[in-house]
């Protein structure tokens, strides 16, 4: 499997020296799309402001099913933890990569 990607740095595209927009690939391509589609779901919007912990982990437990049903995840792998308040932990194992992991930031 060949996952090639632009890489996307602060919302815009990251070019390099001669500006030409650089790619990424393998796990960091998986891990960059993930943090695309987590944001596209809404969930990390209701997080906002959500002091209930029991909401927080329902709409975290939501991302890990989304997240499995990217046919590169192993499924049962995904994990999404709460770091810190505004802040999430999201591990998988990729079929053709290993282990991935990202960090996605809400509020």
């Amino acid at each position: 499997m060949n996952d090639i990607d632009i890489l996307i740095t602060d919302d815009d595209l990251t070019l390099d020296g001669v500006r030409e927009p650089q790619l990424v690939d393998g796990r960091r391509s998986i891990a960059q799309d993930i943090k695309h589609m987590i944001r596209e779901t809404g969930h990390v919007v209701q997080m906002i402001g959500e002091r209930s912990s029991d909401k927080r982990a329902h709409f975290m437990k939501l991302i890990e099913i989304a997240v499995e049903e990217d046919r590169r995840i192993v499924p049962g792998t995904a994990r999404v933890t709460e770091t810190k308040l505004g802040q999430l932990f999201v591990q998988a194992i990729t079929v053709d990569y290993g282990q991935t992991a990202l960090r996605a930031f809400y509020g």
